[in-house]
């Protein structure tokens, strides 16, 4: 059956078609992007400006049209922490359902570790034994460990690389006192999440996912071969500590001349950087593997599973 997933995240409103159905792997058919930042729009009071909620009407209704031409039998749309934590969240999500037709399912955090989780361990096998899993998004950083397909721990904190730009990396480039702020301010956020994994073991197994892990693993990672003639890919915490300054020396244009750096990305790297550095020091992290698999596929997955 032909899927569609839409995934309304803080900064992008993503479209994935996907052929699949129980007990096979989703074939991507088609892919639609609008890079929104929805950070930028947040208003003082906590709540999507009127500039932002047009620009999410507008995406999705173009998604849509795309998914029509596409013939989607089943669209299964979520959004993340920019609609979730929005003061006027419950009325976009009306303004969305009444204007496009899209009742969009809320996750909170949990849900998106959750979820996450569920996709790298299928993408991973069993064989992969306990995972730590890490995940930034633009609002958000989602953690979860287990050796199970659903984790033990699952665990949401603040620190996705699109709100730690907007919060702490205003300038272009970003000064060095900046940078210190930021890096202060997430080691004093992981330290209570870090108390959460209080049980975690010490051979697992640790990966990382999203956008900006892997945009980052194809600047500073390196290639390794994996089972079967595949190729894994490993990024370590030193290379990432000798990039990330580096980065930050750039203006945003500049970057987009690097390996992995997207136009999409490219303003919110730094800052993605700056986090996965300091939560991989708070967990003891020398290394993690990169996957590709990430919530959108959790979200099949999930769908798939309940429909075999």
């Amino acid at each position: 059956m032909r899927l569609g997933v839409l995934d309304v995240g803080s900064n992008t409103i993503h479209l994935l078609v996907v052929d699949a159905h129980p007990g096979a792997r989703p074939i991507p058919a088609a892919t639609h992007k609008s890079v929104l930042r929805l950070m930028r729009y947040i208003t003082a009071d906590g709540a999507i400006s009127d500039e932002g909620c047009a620009a999410i009407l507008d995406a999705i209704a173009a998604a849509m049209r795309v998914a029509g031409q596409e013939g989607i039998e089943e669209l299964l749309p979520f959004a993340t922490s920019a609609i979730r934590e929005a003061a006027n969240g419950p009325e976009l999500l009306e303004r969305i359902r009444t204007e496009t037709g899209v009742d969009l399912q809320v996750l909170s955090g949990e849900d998106e570790a959750r979820l996450t989780f569920l996709a790298v361990r299928r993408w991973s096998g069993w064989s992969s034994g306990s995972i730590l899993l890490l995940d930034i998004g633009g609002g958000s950083l989602e953690i979860a460990s287990g050796s199970d397909e659903y984790p033990e721990v699952a665990v949401s904190v603040p620190l996705g690389a699109g709100r730690s730009t907007i919060g702490f990396l205003p300038d272009d480039p970003p000064r060095d006192d900046q940078l210190d702020a930021l890096r202060d301010h997430a080691r004093t956020t992981l330290a209570a999440a870090v108390d959460r994994f209080s049980r975690r073991r010490s051979d697992e197994h640790v990966i990382g996912t999203s956008k900006t892990i892997r945009s980052l693993a194809r600047l500073a990672g390196s290639t390794t071969a994996g089972p079967g003639g595949t190729e894994r890919t490993v990024l370590r915490r030193t290379d990432l500590s000798d990039w990330v300054p580096r980065l930050a020396k750039m203006n945003a244009e500049s970057r987009t001349a690097l390996p992995g750096i997207t136009a999409d990305r490219t303003f919110q790297i730094v800052a993605g950087g700056v986090v996965l550095r300091e939560t991989m020091r708070a967990f003891g992290v020398d290394e993690l593997e990169v996957v590709p698999w990430a919530l959108r596929e959790g979200v099949i997955l999930r769908y798939l599973d309940h429909l075999d």
